[in-house]
């Protein structure tokens, strides 16, 4: 089991609690908190503990009336992931420093720091590890098919927040989630869920709102699949961010010059790739040589692809006269490309520059600091990330996660929902929170979307996380975040 150290094992498995104390000084005012950190165990019909996911709490202590105080509900994606970045890059009361996004090394010294952007001060804040990802354990391998799937993985995150509202009395505050990549999806399924009805029952809770971070959130059959769109139309707003930040094409602001891109994209570069050989020469060579502009990819490239672009031989292509290839989560983040070029065609086209710099970081920081700093002591290896995506069940019985998000604002009349999406973001690009937006039926007056100079995880760098804290925090005080 990936969880298991020397004295730890899954047949005697003992539910894990720890709190702790502790002071940050916020906006000018100190502010006390105290956090709980723990198990929330999931049984069988026997009694027998099969799954567990695991929580880390943040209460603001002076607070009296938690009647109308948020509680916002956070985690990662993957699916399989712990919620170490989330956590340790802009949430926490601790969180890790930031020079340039593109930092040199992945060793330290790493710097972590009182976290003066923390939302503490206005919300009370749960970190979710879900099932088998950092302390969340998967006691139970047989009880996999319970929440190893996206319906799955969603109403456990349901029945563990009911669990956790009767458990702290906090029905009556309002309540928020904030997904990162696929927890994107897993809270549009589980608000959908929640205003509709699960697998075996119907759950009596509802979001005032949710905040999706890189957007994974679609009206095809799952993100990247059943989507009915030409995926180089859907990428061409990313491509041309990435080459606007190493290129520089234009002085135009990267948000004005991906709103042009997109424009073209839509009007000209579509229809051009729906004519196929049907293409005039003179309109071949106008797309042949707006699309190189716009995005940085050579002629030879678009001819020897039929006029498209993918995402993964865009991150090797746009920057090849340099020697450099653009990570997928970041592509402000470059690597030197492999010699001779088939290795690096072949081999090297998952080697990303973000996870090689920051992963460690991000683990180091959690397991170095944040964890001991809210007292927990527990022989338990910390699961940054698992592959249980290979075995996810990725069928979607009550309807697309565009869908179950439409169901929830509709049903759910005020939830309001926030999407925001880094402009070099090469993992879940802004086109697909564009294509959402315009085709999953959600009601416009409630949902926003802003778009920021960074990656996926768009806290990396001092000015985004600012930024970032601060449009969530108008988000929770019911403002536009995108203004």
């Amino acid at each position: 089991m990936i969880y298991n150290t020397e004295t730890f094992k899954t047949e005697k498995f003992t539910p894990a609690r720890f709190e702790s104390q502790g002071s940050i000084t916020l906006h000018g005012k100190k502010i006390p908190y105290h956090t709980v950190s723990e198990d929330n165990v999931f049984y069988n019909a026997k009694g027998d503990p099969i799954a567990s996911i695991f929580s880390y709490s943040y209460f603001r202590s002076d607070v009296k009336d938690t009647r109308n105080r948020p509680v916002v509900f956070a985690y990662n994606g993957g699916p399989g992931s712990s919620c170490m970045y989330v956590h340790a890059g802009f949430l926490g009361a601790r969180r890790i420093t930031y020079g340039q996004p593109d930092r040199p090394t992945s060793f330290g010294p790493y710097e972590v720091i009182d976290n003066k952007e923390c939302l503490l001060d206005i919300a009370d804040l749960v970190l979710v590890d879900p099932v088998g990802t950092g302390y969340g354990v998967l006691i139970d391998p047989e009880e996999g098919k319970n929440f190893l799937g996206i319906e799955e993985d969603a109403e456990a995150l349901l029945n563990f927040i009911e669990a956790w509202l009767r458990r702290y009395d906090r029905m009556l505050s309002p309540k928020y989630l904030v997904g990162e990549s696929y927890g994107c999806t897993r809270s549009a399924e589980a608000a959908g869920i929640a205003a509709t009805h699960g697998k075996e029952r119907s759950y009596g809770i509802s979001f005032d709102g949710i905040v999706f971070i890189g957007n994974t959130v679609t009206v095809g059959e799952y993100f990247g699949q059943g989507l009915p769109v030409e995926r180089s139309v859907i990428g061409f707003p990313t491509y041309a961010a990435v080459n606007w930040f190493h290129n520089k094409p234009s002085r135009k602001k990267v948000e004005d010059f991906v709103k042009e891109a997109k424009k073209f994209a839509d009007e000209e570069y579509f229809p051009a790739l729906y004519k196929g050989e049907d293409i005039t020469k003179t309109e071949k060579e106008h797309i042949l040589e707006r699309v190189s502009y716009y995005t940085g990819v050579s002629r030879e490239y678009l001819i020897r692809n039929g006029l498209k672009i993918d995402d993964a031989t865009f991150r090797q292509e746009v920057l090849k006269r340099k020697g450099k290839s653009v990570s997928r989560y970041d592509g402000r983040m470059t690597r030197d490309q492999l010699e001779p070029e088939v290795d690096e065609q072949q081999k090297a086209l998952w080697d990303d520059a973000t996870d090689d710099r920051y992963s460690t970081y991000f683990y180091a920081a959690t397991v170095g600091d944040l964890l001991p700093g809210l007292g927990i002591k527990l022989d338990r290896n910390y699961v940054s990330s698992t592959n249980y995506y290979m075995d996810w069940n990725r069928t979607v019985k009550n309807g697309t996660t565009g869908e179950q998000l439409r169901n929830a604002m509709t049903r759910r009349h005020g939830m309001r929902a926030f999407f925001a999406n880094g402009w070099y973001d090469l993992c879940t690009e802004t086109g697909y929170v564009y294509h959402t937006l315009s085709h999953a039926g959600l009601p416009k007056d409630r949902t926003f979307f802003k778009g920021y100079k960074s990656g996926h995880m768009i806290y990396i760098g001092e000015d985004n996380i600012k930024e970032l804290t601060d449009d969530i925090r108008k988000f929770l005080l019911g403002e536009d975040p995108a203004k």
